[in-house]
């Protein structure tokens, strides 16, 4: 880390001192920062040979062929598609986010998020994408009725793009996201219908996939959700998270292998300004439940 730190001292002197970070990373719009950018790609590109970038093209984790069979991945969408509740809307996700979407709605730190010199950033989870549209839709049903109490149930699948390095593992790689936003009515109401839902549809889902072995772990982040964690068909135990709230959950196949995670998060809440908004979020790894069931 020290490294790294002298080395972006270095390069910061060499464009100019803590001044032009500065200008990029505040005093310029984002319009005439994307300007700029642009120019500044456009030269590098018309500096490259067609050797140039294929050799960059066998070189770049980011861009190299996935490694999980086409037939698989899509033998396993069908699966998860097939057992999807007609409650449940299926959208079709853009491969890029609004810049921030990543870190500031799901504090993923920004180093993990590949970004785009055009105020976006590649898709690194279904979830935050399907979040926005959620407080898209709680929004206009919330103009309509400051007390809408009527759920928004989305998922997509979607490509996705990570920074962070992992031991084998592709960069990129298929997920299925399922989220289920709406308000609190009280009594956990909300958070015990769509756990259950989720969870249902999760283990349906994998079993319609080939998992002969599915084993469901949930973790209480908050004593308040103790007794709907007990309700629940599977043991709980206590924990903690920087991600979710209240109540997570992991599920593994075959033995230990895990595939899907899930739990409620204080995304719409925070993207609507309203302590009443609630949203649960679950995701499943297409790549993995292929490897485990083909």
């Amino acid at each position: 880390m020290v490294a790294i730190g002298m080395a972006f001292d270095s390069l910061l002197h060499r464009a100019g001192g803590p001044a032009v970070l500065d200008l990029l990373g505040g005093k310029l719009s984002g319009a005439e920062l994307t300007t700029l950018l642009l120019a500044v790609m456009r030269r590098r590109a018309s500096a490259r040979s067609p050797a140039q970038v294929l050799r960059r093209y066998t070189e770049d984790r980011f861009t190299e062929l996935g490694r999980t069979a086409f037939r698989n991945l899509r033998r396993v969408e069908d699966a998860l598609l097939s057992t999807l509740s007609g409650d449940v809307e299926m959208v079709t996700l853009a491969p890029v986010a609004p810049l921030g979407t990543h870190s500031a709605v799901a504090t993923v730190d920004q180093n993990k998020v590949v970004t785009t010199i055009r105020g976006t950033e590649v898709a690194a989870d279904p979830t935050n994408g399907l979040a926005l549209e959620v407080a898209r839709r709680r929004q206009a049903l919330l103009r309509e009725n400051a007390r809408s109490g009527t759920a928004v149930r989305l998922a997509a699948f979607q490509r996705v793009l990570r920074a962070q390095r992992f031991e084998g593992a592709s960069a990129h790689f298929s997920l299925l996201g399922l989220v289920s936003g709406g308000r609190d009515t009280g009594d956990l109401v909300f958070e015990r219908t769509h756990i259950a839902e989720h969870l249902a549809y999760l283990v349906e889902a994998l079993r319609a996939a080939g998992a002969r072995e599915i084993d469901v772990r949930v973790r209480v982040l908050d004593p308040r959700f103790a007794a709907l964690a007990a309700e629940l068909p599977y043991e709980a135990v206590e924990g903690n998270s920087g991600y979710y709230t209240g109540l997570t959950y992991k599920v593994y196949v075959e033995g230990g292998v895990e595939v899907a995670d899930g739990g409620f998060v204080d995304w719409t809440r925070r993207l609507l300004g309203n302590n009443k908004e609630r949203l649960l979020v679950s995701g499943v790894g297409i790549d993995q439940v292929a490897s485990a069931t083909g």
